[in-house]
Protein backbone atom coordinates (compact mmCIF):
# COMPACT_ATOMS: atom_id res chain seq x y z
CA UNK A 1 0.00 0.00 0.00
CA UNK A 2 1.16 3.61 -0.49
CA UNK A 3 1.00 6.34 1.78
CA UNK A 4 2.13 9.43 2.49
CA UNK A 5 3.03 9.77 6.45
CA UNK A 6 3.36 13.56 7.79
CA UNK A 7 3.58 15.27 10.83
CA UNK A 8 0.18 16.36 12.35
CA UNK A 9 -0.65 20.11 13.22
CA UNK A 10 -3.50 21.14 15.49
CA UNK A 11 -5.52 21.99 12.28
CA UNK A 12 -6.10 18.03 11.71
CA UNK A 13 -7.37 17.42 15.35
CA UNK A 14 -11.17 17.16 14.01
CA UNK A 15 -10.48 14.38 11.40
CA UNK A 16 -7.75 12.46 13.83
CA UNK A 17 -11.04 13.24 16.75
CA UNK A 18 -13.65 11.73 14.05
CA UNK A 19 -11.58 8.60 13.84
CA UNK A 20 -11.31 7.67 17.11
CA UNK A 21 -14.61 8.96 18.65
CA UNK A 22 -12.90 11.60 21.01
CA UNK A 23 -13.43 15.04 21.07
CA UNK A 24 -11.21 17.11 19.24
CA UNK A 25 -10.01 19.38 22.06
CA UNK A 26 -8.36 16.24 23.20
CA UNK A 27 -6.69 15.70 19.93
CA UNK A 28 -5.66 18.95 19.72
CA UNK A 29 -3.83 18.41 23.61
CA UNK A 30 -2.38 15.17 21.79
CA UNK A 31 -1.15 17.17 18.93
CA UNK A 32 0.78 19.50 21.62
CA UNK A 33 2.12 16.79 23.95
CA UNK A 34 3.49 14.23 21.79
CA UNK A 35 4.45 13.03 18.44
CA UNK A 36 1.50 12.99 16.02
CA UNK A 37 2.34 11.26 12.55
CA UNK A 38 -0.91 10.93 9.95
CA UNK A 39 -1.10 8.85 7.44
CA UNK A 40 -2.73 10.17 4.21
CA UNK A 41 -3.36 8.84 1.09
CA UNK A 42 -0.49 10.10 -1.95
CA UNK A 43 -1.66 12.94 -4.23
CA UNK A 44 -3.10 11.71 -6.95
CA UNK A 45 -1.45 11.75 -10.90
CA UNK A 46 -2.82 15.74 -11.51
CA UNK A 47 -3.20 14.56 -15.19
CA UNK A 48 -2.81 16.70 -18.10
CA UNK A 49 -4.57 19.90 -17.01
CA UNK A 50 -2.58 20.49 -13.64
CA UNK A 51 -1.63 23.73 -14.58
CA UNK A 52 -5.24 25.42 -14.82
CA UNK A 53 -7.02 26.68 -12.48
CA UNK A 54 -10.02 24.40 -10.98
CA UNK A 55 -13.72 25.90 -10.89
CA UNK A 56 -14.01 27.09 -7.38
CA UNK A 57 -16.92 24.41 -6.42
CA UNK A 58 -13.82 21.93 -7.24
CA UNK A 59 -10.90 23.91 -5.41
CA UNK A 60 -12.18 22.93 -1.71
CA UNK A 61 -12.41 19.38 -2.31
CA UNK A 62 -8.69 19.29 -4.28
CA UNK A 63 -7.41 20.40 -1.22
CA UNK A 64 -8.64 17.78 1.02
CA UNK A 65 -6.90 15.00 2.07
CA UNK A 66 -8.09 11.51 2.94
CA UNK A 67 -6.25 10.62 6.25
CA UNK A 68 -6.10 6.91 6.36
CA UNK A 69 -5.02 6.96 10.16
CA UNK A 70 -2.19 7.61 12.12
CA UNK A 71 0.12 7.36 15.11
CA UNK A 72 0.83 9.46 18.58
CA UNK A 73 3.63 8.44 20.74
CA UNK A 74 6.23 9.89 23.14
CA UNK A 75 9.41 9.11 25.50
CA UNK A 76 9.60 8.34 29.23
CA UNK A 77 12.86 7.25 30.62
CA UNK A 78 14.54 5.97 27.55
CA UNK A 79 11.30 4.21 25.93
CA UNK A 80 9.14 4.98 23.05
CA UNK A 81 5.54 4.56 24.37
CA UNK A 82 3.21 4.05 21.24
CA UNK A 83 -0.31 6.19 22.89
CA UNK A 84 -2.32 5.71 19.95
CA UNK A 85 -2.86 4.51 16.54
CA UNK A 86 -5.52 4.04 14.15
CA UNK A 87 -6.13 2.90 10.65
CA UNK A 88 -6.57 -0.46 8.90
CA UNK A 89 -3.60 -3.13 9.42
CA UNK A 90 -1.27 -2.01 6.77
CA UNK A 91 -1.73 1.45 7.76
CA UNK A 92 -0.95 1.19 11.22
CA UNK A 93 1.91 -1.33 10.31
CA UNK A 94 3.19 1.51 8.08
CA UNK A 95 2.62 4.24 11.07
CA UNK A 96 4.46 2.09 13.46
CA UNK A 97 7.29 2.21 11.51
CA UNK A 98 7.74 6.22 12.16
CA UNK A 99 8.04 5.45 16.29
CA UNK A 100 10.40 2.61 15.50
CA UNK A 101 12.51 4.53 13.47
CA UNK A 102 13.11 7.21 16.22
CA UNK A 103 13.77 4.31 18.87
CA UNK A 104 16.21 2.85 16.61
CA UNK A 105 18.12 6.02 15.85
CA UNK A 106 17.92 6.45 20.02
CA UNK A 107 18.71 3.21 20.61
CA UNK A 108 15.38 3.03 22.69
CA UNK A 109 12.87 -0.25 22.99
CA UNK A 110 9.40 0.77 22.23
CA UNK A 111 6.10 0.00 24.18
CA UNK A 112 2.79 -0.70 23.03
CA UNK A 113 -0.11 -1.54 24.86
CA UNK A 114 -3.15 -2.96 22.42
CA UNK A 115 -6.79 -3.56 23.30
CA UNK A 116 -7.54 -7.36 22.60
CA UNK A 117 -10.39 -5.98 20.46
CA UNK A 118 -8.43 -3.93 18.02
CA UNK A 119 -7.37 -6.63 15.40
CA UNK A 120 -5.86 -4.53 13.10
CA UNK A 121 -3.56 -2.61 15.89
CA UNK A 122 -2.43 -6.66 17.12
CA UNK A 123 -1.47 -7.60 13.25
CA UNK A 124 0.20 -4.32 13.05
CA UNK A 125 1.93 -4.76 15.78
CA UNK A 126 3.15 -8.31 15.22
CA UNK A 127 3.81 -7.18 11.62
CA UNK A 128 6.27 -4.52 12.50
CA UNK A 129 8.15 -7.23 14.83
CA UNK A 130 6.75 -5.99 17.93
CA UNK A 131 6.54 -9.34 20.37
CA UNK A 132 3.92 -10.24 22.77
CA UNK A 133 5.52 -9.81 26.87
CA UNK A 134 2.34 -10.07 28.22
CA UNK A 135 -1.17 -8.88 29.55
CA UNK A 136 -1.62 -5.20 29.97
CA UNK A 137 -4.20 -3.03 32.12
CA UNK A 138 -7.68 -3.16 31.52
CA UNK A 139 -9.53 -0.07 30.08
CA UNK A 140 -13.04 0.46 31.19
CA UNK A 141 -13.01 -3.27 31.82
CA UNK A 142 -11.43 -4.52 28.65
CA UNK A 143 -8.53 -6.13 28.72
CA UNK A 144 -5.10 -5.53 26.60
CA UNK A 145 -1.70 -6.95 25.48
CA UNK A 146 1.70 -5.41 25.83
CA UNK A 147 4.27 -5.33 23.19
CA UNK A 148 7.37 -4.65 23.02
CA UNK A 149 9.87 -3.91 20.42
CA UNK A 150 13.28 -4.18 20.73
CA UNK A 151 15.96 -2.33 18.22
CA UNK A 152 19.07 -4.82 18.80
CA UNK A 153 16.65 -7.86 17.41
Amino acid sequence: MDVDVRDAVEADAETIGAIVDLPADALRNVVHDRTVRIAVEPPSDPGPNADVEPEADDAAGAADESVLGFVAFDVREGTVHVTQLAGDAEVAEHLLAEPVRFAVNEGFDVSFVVPTSDADAEAAAQAAGFEAVGPGPRFDGAGTTRYRFHPER
